[in-house]
C-alpha cells in the first residue's frame, strides 16, 4: 500500500530498538489505522499470537514480513526472541488476534519483559471491543457517571463465576466482560437470577462486523429476550449497569458529619467525588450537599 501521499506519517520518528503494540480490527478490515499499516511496513518483523490468522490479515494489506508465534502457552520465550531482535537495532512489532493486544489478549508479559531489558514499547491504538462497547453504552454507563470496570472474559469455573456475579451486584460501575456464543445463554439467565430487577444490560454482538447487534435490556426481561433472539451466535460483550445509588441509603446526618469534616481541607467538587466513591450516594447529590453546607456556614 503506497503511503508517500500521508506526509504526516512520516512527521512521528520510529525508532529502533522498540517493540509496537499494533491494534488490529475486531471483525471489519476496514477499522485498520493508516499508522498501523505505516508501521507494519516499516518494522522488520511481527510477533504473532497465531500466525496463521495474522498472516492471512497481512497479506490483505500486501504487507510480508518476518513473523514469529508468540502466544500465552510461549510468551517470555518469545519474549526473548523478540528481545534479541531488538539487541541487533531491530523494529519489531506485536499484533494479537484481533484489537488491542494486552485487552485480554497476550502481551502484557511481553511488554514487561522488554521494558526489563531496557527496551523502548510504544503503543499504536485502533480497534478495540471495550471502547467500542463503551462508545455506544448509554444509559448503561450514565448511571455510574461513565466509569467502569473491566472483567475480560467471563470465567468457566462455577466459584469465579459467582466470585465476578458478586462483584457486578455490589459495584456503583458499570461492568462490561467478554462472553463466548456457547455459553451466552446460561450466563444470560444467571445474571437474570442475581441482578436487581431493574438493572440495565447492554449485549453487544458481532460488533463491527456484518451481522453486528446492540440490545439494551432490563435484567428482568432477559428471558424474553433470548426467546426472541434472532440469533446467539458470534463474540459477545456485556454490559451491565452499576447498582443505583440514592441518599435515601445514607442518613442526612451521616452526609453532613461527612461533609463537615472534608471541607476545611476540599472543595465542593472534590468533596462530591470523595463521597460518590465511599458513601452509596451520586456525586450530584454529594456536590450538593457540600454547597448546602457552606451556604449554611455562611449564614452563622
Amino acid at each position: 500500500m503506497e503511503f508517500d501521499r500521508f506526509d504526516f506519517l512520516k512527521q512521528q520518528d520510529l525508532p529502533a530498538e522498540a517493540l509496537y503494540l499494533v491494534a488490529t480490527p475486531i471483525g471489519n478490515l476496514g477499522d485498520i489505522t493508516l499508522r498501523a499499516l505505516h508501521v507494519l511496513n516499516a518494522v522488520e518483523g511481527i510477533a504473532c499470537e497465531d500466525t496463521r490468522h495474522s498472516v492471512a490479515l497481512l497479506q490483505q494489506f500486501g504487507i510480508h514480513k518476518k513473523c514469529l508465534a508468540l502466544h500465552e502457552h510461549n510468551e517470555m520465550s518469545g519474549a526473548q526472541t523478540v528481545i534479541q531482535h531488538l539487541a541487533n537495532h531491530e523494529r519489531w512489532a506485536y499484533i494479537s488476534d484481533a484489537g488491542t493486544p494486552g485487552v485480554s489478549d497476550p502481551g502484557a508479559r511481553l511488554v514487561q519483559a522488554v521494558h526489563a531489558a531496557g527496551f523502548r514499547v510504544i503503543p499504536i491504538p485502533g480497534a478495540s471491543a471495550v471502547a467500542a462497547a463503551v462508545s455506544v453504552g448509554g444509559s448503561v454507563l450514565s448511571a455510574s457517571e461513565g466509569r467502569f470496570q473491566f472483567l475480560g472474559f467471563w470465567p468457566n469455573k462455577t466459584k469465579e463465576r459467582d466470585a465476578l456475579l458478586m462483584l457486578i451486584q455490589k459495584s456503583l460501575q458499570t461492568s462490561i466482560f467478554f462472553e463466548s456464543p456457547h455459553h451466552i445463554q446460561e450466563t444470560l439467565i444467571r445474571i437474570s437470577q442475581t441482578l436487581e430487577p431493574e438493572r440495565e444490560l447492554m449485549i453487544g454482538r458481532e460488533l463491527t462486523k456484518k451481522f453486528e447487534q446492540v440490545s439494551f435490556v432490563r435484567a428482568a426481561d432477559i428471558p424474553q429476550w433470548l426467546a426472541q433472539a434472532s440469533s446467539l451466535k458470534g463474540e459477545f460483550v456485556i454490559m451491565v449497569s452499576g447498582r443505583k445509588v440514592g441518599k435515601d441509603l445514607v442518613s442526612d446526618d451521616l452526609l453532613s458529619l461527612w461533609v463537615d469534616t472534608l471541607k476545611p481541607y476540599l472543595g465542593s467538587k472534590e468533596i462530591a467525588a470523595v463521597l460518590a466513591q465511599t458513601l452509596s450516594v451520586s456525586k450530584k447529590e454529594a456536590y450538593q450537599a457540600a454547597i448546602d453546607s457552606k451556604v449554611e456556614g455562611a449564614k452563622k
